[in-house]
């Protein structure tokens, strides 16, 4: 897979910190991969997404972007990428459009006209596609004052797609948002994916939307703890999927289950069961004892990433 982000021991060190901020990470991103960063608050997320994004000047190490160096091709840099910041950066007396033109004529992606009708058709095609895709298209002329926080959000997409980057960053796009407008933003964001063949870089606290990334990146303390796909992490760190199982005839269970060759521990009237090698259904289905409940469990980021800020083994 072609790469469009390489990190090479890129280290941040703040004057006057005793310890860098980012320590010697290192990693790629493949052109459409979707790539998710995770840490605790201090971990170096910001800091390592400020410096791919040329916001932040590195203490040492090496960056390219879309095959560009952060530092000497700084403006090539910006016009690949888009970013999407965890606090909006919209100008509320102007209207959504209006934002998005701003934007477009900084970035010298279109000439600046006063009004819309003015502009190159290649902007407003773009434009109108885009406000299609995320629902803004009866909205495009209102101020944005009037947007309620998942509209302003959408318009943030927009606009940073406006100049068709090869990599959109993501430093936490739906923090403030309620369940139903962060469901919202990532079913655009996933239709936008497909569409624009984008790579994604996110940085979230909200760790169910990191399940569905390619691969995932812990850090700790400026450091990599973990890196690799959300099942291998949740495997590592969380242990692997369980079977509760429960029965008024709990004595019969373990002994059938013993029988079967089965690890499993008890949690008060409960039985978790770890299937190992062999399915649910293969283990379900050699029992006998009548079942009250039956669940079967996966192991999730969240319970991963609580493992390993906790005190889990980094790997």
């Amino acid at each position: 897979m072609e790469s469009v982000i390489e990190v090479n021991q890129l280290v941040k060190k703040y004057r006057k910190a005793e310890k860098p901020a980012v320590d010697g990470i290192s990693f790629e991103v493949g052109k459409g991969e979707f790539f998710a960063l995770l840490g605790p608050n201090g971990a170096g997320k910001t800091t390592t997404i400020s410096i791919l994004t040329t916001t932040l000047t590195k203490t040492s190490g090496s960056v390219r972007i879309a095959g560009w160096d952060i530092e000497k091709d700084a403006a090539q840099v910006r016009r690949n990428v888009g970013i999407i910041f965890q606090n909006p950066s919209l100008d509320l007396d102007l209207t959504a459009e209006e934002n998005i033109r701003l934007h477009a004529s900084i970035y010298g992606v279109f000439p600046y006209r006063p009004l819309y009708r003015m502009m190159p058709a290649a902007y407003r095609k773009r434009v109108e596609e885009l406000a299609e895709v995320v629902g803004l298209r009866d909205n495009l002329f209102r101020k944005t004052r009037g947007f309620s926080g998942g509209m302003k959000r959408k318009l943030e997409i927009m606009r940073s797609l406006i100049h068709k980057p090869q990599i959109l960053f993501l430093d936490e796009p739906t923090q403030g948002l309620d369940a139903s407008a962060r469901q919202s933003i990532w079913a655009y964001l996933k239709q936008l994916r497909q569409e624009e063949n984008l790579t994604v870089f996110l940085t979230t606290h909200y760790l169910e939307e990191a399940e569905e990334a390619d691969r995932v990146c812990m850090v700790t303390g400026g450091r990599i703890a973990v890196l690799g796909t959300p099942d291998k992490i949740k495997r590592q760190l969380a242990g692997p999927e369980r079977i509760m199982l429960g029965s008024e005839e709990l004595e019969s269970l373990k002994s059938e289950l013993d029988g079967l060759g089965v690890a499993y521990e008890q949690q008060q009237d409960t039985l978790a069961v770890f299937p190992g090698q062999r399915s649910a259904q293969q283990i379900v289905s050699g029992i006998r004892t009548p079942l009250s409940r039956l669940d079967i469990r996966q192991p999730t980021l969240e319970e991963a990433y609580l493992s390993l800020i906790q005190g889990g083994e980094a790997v």
